[in-house]
């Protein structure tokens, strides 16, 4: 559990704190002592959403506080409840749903993260109580999840190349007895992953396919399956230097993937999970893939290269292609995979594509039940010829510049041609700007509402 958060009281007896909703003010406010109602109009407080006061003893200490929270109650609202209170221990006075008491310790968790690997930042000691239930403990592991994914994606690429990352997907293996294998460097020529291998072959850190396996093998079957381009300078086809300043946060598909798989292990669900993971830099040297080459895939297809920096979706495609071939209950991939899924959605709108309505349906109901919204984008098929090669069986960025999220994914989909439940996630994987909860920096972006989803499939139906 985040140190954040407690399940007990320590020494000293935790600070109330009272959830009032804006409507329910008066009536509250009515049956407080004189002080606190003296406190509260003398200081001008207003039950506004959003609001939180400090209420003091008659000796001017502190004795509790008091929130104003959306209706119903928000993951925000806790998280913007963090940083407007001191440090101490603090307590929810009301009875809450399950569910709040979920949002309530995960807001407040997000909210306390920090990454400090490089530099000490000051962190104050403020602790919430929720209890030992299962909603507290399944907050205590969303959020371990997401520090995670948002420390994977904020590590730099010095130290968060291909290595690295297979390093960091084995201590999460070894923490729930998950089983590890790689297949590296040339290895991937011979073992048929030609080309992640052509992507990632010019840099010094080698290539390679990282593949997590857990639970019980007659379970249903869980695939998950990540982008890991550890650092992206668009090859040959290099980006500016503007474009090129964030994509330490190009493995953030990796991130949110394996943060789901921590999740779903911790949360022991019962599934048959593979974690699927290409780990490469696309990097610029004498050997490096060219604009123009045509090169192979696991799938059979050949690939003409437009674009170098169209990358990501040619590491995805040998590993969709591998996981298609047993057929999972349930697939999903992650991916940093295009600007202009940015453009058109932003940042914090994950762009959805499925052929799968039902899969669309499940999905966009469990990021709403969440707070964590993803938006569904057609795969059009009839801009599939965009993506047409005179040479090849598929060009992999196109002519034009049109539709780059919706060609990307219609790319992808030509990997996928077993498996009925596929969905992918076009993901930006920072947040660009501070909010409560959601710091400036890495995010597991999508991670609350894939957890959400893979609950409702497969622990859900399980109990029923």
């Amino acid at each position: 559990m985040p140190d954040c958060l407690i399940n007990k009281e320590g020494d000293r007896p935790a600070m109330p704190l009272h959830c009032v909703a804006a409507g329910d003010y008066d009536t509250w406010l009515n049956a407080q002592p004189e002080t606190v109602k003296a406190w509260l109009t003398s200081s001008g407080f207003k039950p506004k959403v959003g609001r939180t006061a400090l209420i003091p003893n008659a000796d001017g200490s502190l004795t509790g506080a008091l929130i104003i929270p959306s209706n119903p109650p928000s993951l925000w609202d806790y998280a913007n409840l963090h940083k407007n209170l001191p440090e101490g221990d603090w307590a929810l006075t009301t009875n809450i749903s399950d569910e709040a008491k979920h949002r309530a310790g995960l807001g407040w968790a997000l909210a306390d993260y920090r990454f400090d690997r490089y530099k000490t930042v000051e962190r104050e000691a403020k602790r919430l109580l929720v209890g030992h239930d299962q909603a507290a403990q399944t907050a205590a592991i969303l959020a371990e999840s997401i520090y995670l994914g948002r420390d994977l994606v904020n590590t730099p690429a010095n130290d968060m190349g291909p290595a690295e990352l297979e390093a960091a997907s084995r201590h999460v293996a070894d923490q729930y007895g998950a089983e590890v294998t790689t297949i590296e460097g040339d290895a991937l020529l011979t073992e048929n992953f030609p080309a992640v291998h052509a992507v990632g072959r010019a840099s010094d850190s080698a290539p390679r396919v990282i593949d997590l396996t857990w639970g019980h093998e007659h379970a249903p079957k869980l695939t998950l399956v990540g982008k890991g381009v550890c650092f992206d300078t668009g090859g040959l086809d290099l980006k500016p230097a503007s474009a090129m300043v964030l994509m330490k946060k190009d493995m953030g598909g990796a991130a949110t993937t394996l943060s789901v798989a921590k999740a779903v292990m911790a949360l022991d669900i019962p599934v048959r999970l593979r974690l699927l993971i290409g780990a490469v830099e696309n990097s610029v040297a004498g050997n490096a893939f060219r604009p123009g080459d045509i090169i192979p895939t696991r799938k059979g297809l050949s690939v003409e290269i437009g674009n170098t920096d169209a990358e990501g979706r040619l590491v995805l495609a040998d590993l969709l292609a591998l996981a298609d071939d047993e057929k999972p209950d349930l697939m999903i991939d992650c991916a940093t995979l295009t600007g202009a899924a940015r453009v058109a959605l932003g940042a914090d709108l994950p762009a959805l594509f499925t052929p799968n309505d039902q899969l669309a349906s499940d999905l966009l109901k469990a990021g709403s039940a969440a707070e964590d919204p993803l938006w569904r984008l057609p795969l059009h098929e009839p801009y599939r010829e965009i993506i047409d090669s005179p040479i090849a069986d598929i060009n992999n960025a196109g002519a034009g510049g049109m539709a780059g999220s919706i060609t990307a994914a219609l790319f992808l989909k030509e990997f996928v041609t077993s498996t009925k439940n596929w969905a992918h996630l076009d993901i930006y994987g920072w947040t660009p700007s501070p909010k409560p909860g959601r710091p400036k920096g890495g995010e597991a972006t999508a991670l609350r509402a894939l957890v959400r989803l893979i609950q409702s499939r497969f622990t859900d139906r399980a109990q029923t």
